[in-house]
């Protein structure tokens, strides 16, 4: 069961308790020595469907900063390697993919997702629950604009060309396809939910290289596919990068709290968003190696913004860089925690 009382749930919720809690994206990564030490021989895709390293690579950042949530250990294309598509994380460059999907015909690879097709993920999360006690576990998915852009592009990609220009020129396979994909995060959602996670975040990492117009003519409808059949269950996060001027099409999705990242000052998204707004971020992820003065100072800025809004999760805008001190983030930790 969701923990209703964790300050997660109750600031996701509008019901935030007397400071806001706090969490990083990518916080189980490579900021940590023993994160790399337990990953030796291991490949990501295999430390993703390896129950045992999913739940000590989770728990690794609640002992080492004692923040107030864990994020499961995965990554946005297990469900897809769950499901037969030819996906691989190359270090350094990110999901590969052995065959595009640009056609009509290639849509046959994207069968429905299963539970027992991620078995390892379910045994996980029961496992963090019970090792988790009071702090709540948020699970994640990635979005259907941005598994689309991996499949169509075949990998990273700084532009998305060949993805926005698919989109307009093929709009009935971009749907179909987007479609099949918001099945897929949904069910990969349910999954974690139907396991014990008490909240659960989208990954939407590059609809901020599209217009506001696009979104909602090419975008929105998916993710809300994945997000509004959940309503009810767990609070509902929503993330991009660079969606400043796609905040409140986001929270029309489906989302509880809409992440914002480092662009945009807290009490400003919380203006666009409108009433009844719960936002999460935003501290830029590049001041993490500026000196402790100027952190300090930093977070104590973002807390001030976020009381504007009906709650507030302390997070960065981004993910934890790799290079990054963890002493820096306890210390984060720390000042978020003594806020009131």
């Amino acid at each position: 069961m969701a923990l209703t009382d964790s300050l997660l749930v109750r600031a996701a919720t509008g019901r935030p308790g007397p400071r806001p809690p706090v969490w990083f994206m990518r916080q189980a990564g490579r900021s940590l020595p023993e994160y790399r030490a337990l990953r030796t021989g291991s490949t990501m895709l295999e430390a993703c469907r390896t129950p045992e390293l999913i739940t000590e690579i989770t728990l690794q950042p609640v002992r080492r900063h004692g923040v107030d949530a864990a994020i499961l250990f995965s990554d946005i294309v297990v469900p897809l390697v769950a499901i037969g598509v030819g996906v691989d994380i190359v270090a350094g460059v990110g999901p590969v993919v052995d065959k595009p999907i640009r056609e009509l015909a290639d849509l046959d690879r994207l069968r429905p997702l299963e539970a027992d097709d991620v078995a390892y993920v379910s045994q996980a999360v029961g496992d963090l629950v019970r090792e988790l006690g009071p702090v709540p576990l948020i699970g994640f998915a990635g979005a259907p604009f941005t598994l689309a852009s991996y499949l169509v592009e075949g990998g990273p990609s700084k532009d998305h060309a060949l993805t926005k220009s698919l989109m307009h020129s093929d709009p009935q396979f971009w749907h179909a396809l987007l479609e099949r994909l918001a099945e897929i995060a949904r069910a990969f959602l349910q999954v974690q939910i139907d396991a014990g996670a008490s909240a659960v975040q989208l990954f939407d990492s590059w609809a901020g290289t599209l217009s506001l117009a696009d979104y909602e003519q090419f975008v929105l409808p998916h993710s809300r596919a994945v997000l509004q059949p959940l309503a009810g269950t767990v609070p509902r996060i929503h993330f991009g990068v660079n969606t400043g001027e796609l905040l409140a099409a986001m929270r029309s999705a489906g989302a509880d709290v809409v992440g914002v990242d480092w662009r945009v000052p807290l009490d400003e998204a919380a203006r666009r968003l409108g009433p009844g707004a719960v936002v999460q971020g935003n501290l830029d992820p590049a001041l993490l190696g500026a000196g402790e003065q100027v952190v300090d100072a930093a977070v104590r800025r973002v807390v001030a913004q976020g009381r504007i809004a009906d709650g507030h999760v302390f997070n960065l805008g981004h993910g934890v860089p790799p290079g990054t001190d963890p002493d820096v983030l306890t210390r984060i930790v720390e000042t978020v925690q003594n806020s009131t």
